[in-house]
């Protein structure tokens, strides 16, 4: 089935096509309603709509994810020369929109998952879903610091994995104390001259075998009692300004690249007493993409602690939309 579904006042961003999408402006029902548009949300919107089911993905105001704030994307299979991540986000709408799946930029604002069919809010609307995809992803913590947003994608990065090739034989910077701060510091020492780990206290949060395997690396430098002060560069970052919390001093090093491994919020606020949470306010699934809720599912960072790669992102997103597909299957059967 076709989905061709909005609402009055939402804008539907159409980007690099002649042709605008025309959408109902009457229309609040779905069999499926997807809160997020990253790459999980995007690909479970494709999955959905080509199984027949009418589908309509509620973006936010920002579509495209944490994708949006990348520039080259390598490691996306199926781009030998890489692909920009705004570009990426574009190809994966168009293709969803052109399986019939209608996408609203519009915040939600609201949801009541204590009926069916389940109810998403938005300032202006109510729709109602048979299923709810939850993939509001997650955002990495800032420092706050000056020259941070300045050079984000430029310098300062919030994932080793992703980023981490393009630094190779520069000094670089990880901020933070806890097992992922060990574990980015020590996989950029593949590519780095020098990783210097910039950690708040005197001491690592880390466990302790992750201790002991930094500790053993004589790329690792250790900034105890320090915090991050000021990035500075020009068309990218050059250095990161460090003060000693103990003594006040501040001093200079010079760096390629900055990583920021304090942690993620997941986007889960809206959900807090609706379905289950653990105490980080990552979404707690109970069977593969299921949460406690029946018809309630989860894709991508909002419940993935561990991954956080546009690739698993999406193979969430689709297995979301398959388990979404039994769900409905088996309830239509039911009535």
């Amino acid at each position: 089935m076709m989905a061709g579904g909005g609402d009055a006042g939402s804008a539907v961003l159409e980007t690099r096509d002649d042709e605008i999408k025309i959408t109902d402006k009457t229309k609040t029902k779905y069999d499926v309603v997807i809160i997020g548009a990253g790459p999980s949300g995007y690909t479970a919107g494709i999955y959905c709509a080509r199984a027949g089911y009418d589908t309509l993905i509620l973006s936010g105001l920002l579509p495209g994810g944490q994708l949006v704030n990348t520039t080259e994307v390598e490691n996306y299979p199926g781009f030998e020369n890489g692909i920009m991540g705004p570009d990426l986000m574009i190809d994966m709408r168009k293709q969803s929109q052109r399986m019939g799946t209608t996408i609203i930029d519009d915040v939600v604002v609201d949801v009541d998952f204590r009926r069916k069919p389940y109810k998403v809010l938005t300032a202006s609307e109510e729709f109602e879903g048979r299923a709810v995809i939850i993939a509001t992803g997650a955002n990495p913590r800032k420092l706050g610091v000056e020259g941070e947003e300045t050079f984000s994608g430029k310098g300062v990065s919030y994932c080793a994995t992703c980023d981490g090739p393009f630094f190779r034989n520069q000094e670089i910077v990880v901020v933070g104390g806890g097992d992922s701060a060990i574990e980015e510091a020590t996989f950029l020492t593949k590519f780095a001259s020098n990783v210097h780990l910039v950690h708040r206290r005197g001491e690592l949060r880390a466990s302790k075998i992750m201790q002991e395997r930094a500790f053993n690396n004589e790329k690792i430098k250790f900034h105890f009692d320090s915090a991050v002060t000021e990035i500075k560069g020009d068309q990218k970052i050059q250095q990161a300004v460090l003060k000693n919390l103990k003594t006040n001093e501040e001093t200079t090093l010079d760096a390629g690249g900055l990583f920021v491994a304090i942690g993620h919020v997941p986007n889960t606020q809206l959900f807090k007493g609706q379905i289950d949470l653990d105490n980080e306010g990552y979404i707690v699934l109970k069977n593969k993409t299921h949460t406690n809720m029946e018809g309630i599912f989860a894709a991508g960072d909002v419940h993935d602690r561990s991954y956080r790669q546009a690739i698993t992102a999406a193979a969430f997103g689709c297995m979301s939309a398959i388990d979404v597909d039994k769900y409905l299957t088996e309830t239509a059967d039911k009535q």
